[in-house]
């Protein structure tokens, strides 16, 4: 959890700690001190005189200009404001609520990478064939022919630090089975990763960085107890390895379940969205215009085999995701 920012008063100066009203002698020369019998103005006719009462009139005239009410000055309106205010925003750009939010997750979203041996399911086939236009490639083109004692890269997927000490959420169908797990943090560092936990009936997995960049921000959660249909949502991600990419949307519905195409397991309590995903995007978050985790994007409903968005996704609420890393945050 994102953590407030303490702060120190600053330790007072010479000028805080002055009288109000004294006035400023830090610029002037140091003189040696001078008895008060000694220094008290002796009256002494002549220039002397003729020169205080010139200070004195001085004085008098600018008092009396700063004194003298001005002329012509006008006061602010409330719609002199208004119109101030429609002109920026008729002439100013501004970001959209979306962008704003993406902004705000996206040092905390990483990219996934698991690494072994080639899987030939149709998923991982679905999956192969978005990577090879990702990169430019025929869609079925050949797979890479590791070298002895190499692997190649077997998935993609997203995931969302939890904690600065380099703790990531994704889903489990990202990582299992994958001999290595790397992760790239929004700066460009690649690090080795762990899986540290599992959640099988979420589809949730922790992973463990070993080793984190220097100012590695952490996600803020969010309940989604006041959550409803309608309400904006993102979605921050690597669709078939591409990104970061976002896309936004509204949430559709809550409470639902999802069953996996095989038919092996069975998914409860979901988000359902529009905000667009594909393989890829399992595993990022999905957030609020605020920029705070909802869910974690899971599944996406396709009835085909194509394995592409319809426009029905699901993510697990950030409640059941967060008690897999072991800490409920609500």
């Amino acid at each position: 959890m994102r953590r407030p920012a303490f702060y120190s008063r600053s330790p007072r100066g010479p000028q805080d700690a002055a009288e109000p009203g004294a006035p400023d002698t830090s610029g002037a020369p140091d003189t040696p001190a001078v008895p008060a019998a000694v220094a008290a103005p002796r009256w002494q006719p002549g220039r002397r005189s003729f020169g205080l009462l010139l200070a004195l009139v001085l004085a008098m005239g600018a008092t009396g200009v700063v004194m003298w009410p001005r002329q012509g000055t006008h006061t602010l309106t409330q719609k002199d404001i208004d119109s101030a205010v429609l002109r920026t925003l008729q002439t100013a750009t501004l970001p959209s609520p979306a962008a704003k939010a993406a902004d705000i997750i996206r040092p905390s979203v990483v990219r996934v990478v698991g690494y072994g041996t080639e899987k030939t399911t149709p998923e991982a086939k679905t999956e192969k064939r978005g990577r090879n236009l990702a990169k430019g490639k025929p869609p079925e083109a050949p797979p890479e022919v590791a070298a002895p004692g190499q692997q190649v890269e077997r998935g993609v997927g997203t995931g969302v630090v939890i904690v600065d000490k380099g703790i990531i959420l994704t889903n489990l169908h990202v990582v299992a089975g994958a001999e290595t797990v790397k992760v790239t943090f929004a700066d460009g560092l690649e690090a080795p990763a762990i899986v540290t936990g599992v959640q099988p009936e979420n589809d949730l997995a922790v992973l463990q960085a070993q080793k984190l960049p220097d100012d590695l921000i952490p996600a803020t959660m969010r309940s989604t107890a006041d959550l409803q249909p309608g309400d904006q949502v993102v979605a921050v991600g690597f669709p078939f390895g591409i990104g970061p990419s976002v896309s936004a949307g509204v949430v559709s519905g809550l409470k639902r379940s999802f069953r996996s195409p095989e038919g092996k397991q069975e998914l409860g309590n979901l988000i359902q969205f529009d905000a667009a995903a594909n393989p890829g995007n399992s595993g990022g978050p999905l957030i609020n215009m605020n920029g705070e985790v909802l869910g974690i994007v899971t599944a996406i409903l396709n009835p085909t085999q194509q394995r592409t968005f319809i426009g029905i996704g699901f993510a697990v609420p950030i409640e059941n995701a967060a008690t897999a890393a072991g800490s409920p945050p609500f």
